[in-house]
């Protein structure tokens, strides 16, 4: 498992094909890989957003992930996971975070990783803060399902 939280944006694939030629171990029994790759987007709430900025708390964010992910492990069938979430302010297009499982089997790797990114955006601690066209700022309110994360 790993997790890592960046201040500058990364290549995604760049950074998964990394994890996966140094520090997998067991690739031998991997069947399945389900990638979650999410990005700014240019709005929020029918309103323009030129950026975004996200802050957090390190070490309590790092360890409410890692509890995710062991969650996760408890559930399914994993042989590993990399997290991996961006902070300070990120462009539209710009990856936020990506949730990698391996898995020997697809069912697994599929619901273990809709788990952790959904289970990620609801009770990780970041708080986002947009930009908006206009100038003005303000916070994120509420995160993915309704869950309030302000």
């Amino acid at each position: 498992m790993a997790i890592q939280i960046k201040t500058d944006i990364f290549d995604p694939f760049q950074e998964i094909q990394a994890y996966q030629n140094t520090k997998l171990v067991d690739v031998m029994t991997i069947g399945a890989s389900n990638i979650f790759i999410g990005t700014m987007r240019d709005f929020n709430e029918d309103t323009a957003v030129k950026s975004m900025t996200l802050e957090y708390y390190p070490s309590m964010t790092e360890k409410q992930i890692e509890k995710i992910i062991l969650a996760a492990q408890q559930q399914w069938q994993l042989i590993d996971c990399l997290v991996i979430h961006r902070v300070g302010t990120v462009l539209p297009n710009e990856p936020i975070v990506v949730v990698t499982v391996w898995s020997s089997h697809r069912g697994d790797a599929y619901d273990a990783n809709r788990f952790i990114m959904e289970t990620l955006k609801s009770k990780a601690p970041f708080w986002k803060k947009e930009l908006l066209d206009d100038n003005q700022e303000r916070w994120v309110i509420k995160n993915t399902n309704g869950y309030t994360s302000v």
